[in-house]
């Protein structure tokens, strides 16, 4: 075997193309990263924005869209009384009647920008126990409750949306109470207000959904039958966590073409590298003769010259590495119903180096093996 110094006494020999090599799989390294995390950051989100202890009743054939869902305002009374198993908290039914509806908020300056506002009682806190305020207090009448989120999905600054802020919904102003948390969900880029207010700014006198907190998962079967038995009102029943999962499943599609993206400029890069690599490996051919003829065999030689390729894309994953941690770890993404946050995870990290290795290796072998072919007195002659 060849000592690993001569591989990288080789790597010196020319910087530009070092240059070329680290660069190009760092750029591609840091686009795999990018779009593992990306695919991770959304499923994360939508995986956690349900719990199974939780069961919304929407109308039917509105299974794939709360905000196309009406139901009547009257229902969450009348489920607390027909189903068995609603948790009680302090003697209250965890039951939340909620409008979900799509519109633009503007702020005193002028900023406009569109979002998911939920319509709510304080009943809400009840079934989303996650939900904790970090500031200001909980919305009355003329008032809207922000998440920490909020104001990225919505494209404004962070202070725009501070408690005591002025802002506009469908021409009626309206005043910032508070901020709240709901750690990875999709409820910290939504804007809650009262459920009253939301009827009038809606312009509607019905409900989306209701959503009940059961006492155990398995409870669900009584909401279900609850909505088989009462066909006058149009129910549909869901686990909070289905609903979330069909939206997972929903944005399938945009997680596979980022990964077909990836994937294509990570087969570009491949083809450069064979250019870049038969190129430099070409110019040896002679000297690779040589170490063949004083004792060197040609797997030995061989296994060298990918040793150069991969360790230069290996620098090219740690840059990778450190540039996602720099320019990525910590970021808010916005999508159409929310945003999540993205985190270079240990698992993106893992994703990342085996990018890099097959990179160093596959860019390797076919130079490598195309500049081995000749018999060695050619070899040496040329």
């Amino acid at each position: 075997m060849l000592p690993l110094s001569y591989a990288l006494r080789n790597l010196f020999r020319d910087r530009s193309r070092l240059v070329q090599t680290v660069g190009g799989s760092a750029l591609v390294v840091l686009l795999v990263m990018a779009a593992a995390a990306l695919n991770g950051g959304m499923s994360k989100v939508l995986s956690a924005s349900g719990s199974p202890k939780n069961a919304i009743l929407i109308g039917t054939g509105s299974e794939e869209s709360i905000q196309r869902s009406e139901v009547s305002a009257q229902l969450a009374g009348i489920a607390e009384a027909g189903i068995r198993g609603v948790s009680k908290i302090l003697g209250r039914s965890a039951a939340s009647p909620e409008i979900h509806y799509m519109s633009f908020l503007e702020t005193k300056d002028g900023k406009k920008g569109q979002g998911l506002f939920r319509g709510v009682t304080p009943g809400a806190l009840l079934v989303h126990p996650e939900v904790r305020l970090l500031e200001g207090e909980f919305p009355r009448a003329g008032e809207v409750m922000v998440g920490k989120l909020a104001w990225r999905k919505l494209g404004f600054e962070e202070n725009d949306l501070k408690p005591g802020a002025k802002v506009k919904l469908e021409d009626s102003d309206l005043t910032v109470s508070g901020i709240f948390a709901a750690p990875g969900t999709v409820m910290e880029s939504e804007v809650w207000a009262v459920l009253g207010d939301l009827h009038m700014l809606a312009q509607r006198d019905t409900v989306s959904c209701v959503v009940l907190r059961m006492e155990d998962a398995k409870d669900f079967s009584e909401v279900d039958l609850f909505a088989q038995q009462r066909l006058d009102l149009e129910l549909t029943a869901m686990r909070e966590s289905d609903y979330y999962a069909a939206l997972g499943a929903f944005y399938r599609p945009i997680r596979i073409m980022t990964w077909i993206t990836a994937g294509l400029v990570a087969a570009g890069a491949i083809f450069g590298g064979f250019n870049t690599l038969y190129a430099a490996f070409a110019a040896r051919i002679r000297e690779l003769a040589t170490l063949q003829a004083i004792g060197f065999g040609r797997w030995a030689v061989f296994l060298s010259l990918v040793q150069e390729s991969l360790i230069a894309c290996l620098a090219g994953t740690l840059v990778a590495s450190v540039a996602a941690l720099l320019l990525l770890d910590g970021r808010t993404i916005p999508f159409s119903i929310g945003a999540f946050t993205i985190t270079i995870s240990p698992q993106v990290a893992v994703v990342g180096l085996v990018s890099g290795i097959l990179l160093g290796i596959l860019g390797s072998i076919p130079p490598a093996i195309r500049c081995l072919v000749p018999p060695l007195p050619k070899a040496l002659r040329s």
